[in-house]
């Protein structure tokens, strides 16, 4: 198979297959559960992620008190984001952005080619509900796109399930605030994904600052990996947020429901 024809390959054929079908229900793997809807994706789960309730509530958007109150009234009915919403507790705009980060955070994890064979639960729902559904190709496309930027950037993956060891040098490029909350959880024990969770950061952006600590030299590489790898000549242009492109896909996305 050729790089371009692997590259346009499905990344889970059964996904495809149950989007054709306008499915609706949770297509389970070992790294997570994509939830769909009419055959789009309208939530996902990964252990690898920070689910929605901790990217709210850790990450500031909303106190946990409003969080556990959503859930006590609105979780067996599978209406949690709607309550949000209606009850006042975040916008529209909050919510739907929210859960799209989730999901395309989540997504980029389920879909991994270590996912291993799936399988699907007819009429399952997720307990946050329906606020958008994103077409299946769409959630591929994204995934693909998102392998490729950490490959940009490092194509060392070894760190990136891993537990995380800072370096400390004299003489190593400065970081961001947001890198250095990242820096000070580095302390042996806690993989990116532990890390993500405790400062209420998608996974995939705490990747990001990993692969982009790495190649600075200011965590230690993984086995296999060149002791001191070089970033792309455009490592010192990107900003310091790897929110933006996202969030600005995601308001695009809003201005066309």
């Amino acid at each position: 198979m050729t790089a371009t024809r692997a590259a346009s390959a499905p990344l889970s054929p059964l996904l495809v297959r149950l989007a054709q079908e306008r499915a609706t229900g949770a297509l389970l793997r070992s790294t997570g559960v994509l939830y769909l809807s009419d055959g789009a994706v309208v939530h996902a789960e990964s252990p690898s992620a920070p689910g929605i309730e901790r990217l709210l509530t850790t990450g500031g958007r909303l106190p946990a008190e409003a969080w556990r109150e959503a859930v006590d009234q609105a979780g067996a009915q599978c209406r949690i984001g709607h309550w949000l919403i209606d009850h006042r507790r975040l916008s529209a705009g909050e919510v739907e952005i929210s859960q799209l980060g989730t999901l395309h955070d989540a997504a980029f994890f389920v879909l991994a080619p270590s996912g291993g064979p799936s399988r699907f639960r007819h009429g399952a729902e997720h307990w946050f509900g329906v606020v958008s559904a994103v077409p299946v190709h769409e959630v591929e496309r994204e995934a693909r796109r998102r392998r490729r930027l950490l490959d940009a950037l490092w194509p060392h993956p070894g760190l990136d399930d891993a537990p995380l060891v800072r370096r400390p040098a004299a003489r190593l490029p400065p970081v961001t605030r947001r890198q250095r909350a990242l820096l000070d959880l580095a302390d042996g024990s806690r993989t990116p994904a532990a890390i993500a969770a405790a400062l209420g950061r998608p996974a995939f952006h705490t990747l990001v600052d990993v692969r982009r600590l790495a190649a600075a030299g200011h965590l230690a590489p993984p086995d296999g990996a060149p002791p001191t790898a070089r970033a792309p000549l455009w490592f010192k242009d990107i900003g310091g947020d790897p929110d933006t492109a996202m969030l600005r896909r995601l308001r695009d996305a809003l201005e066309h429901l």
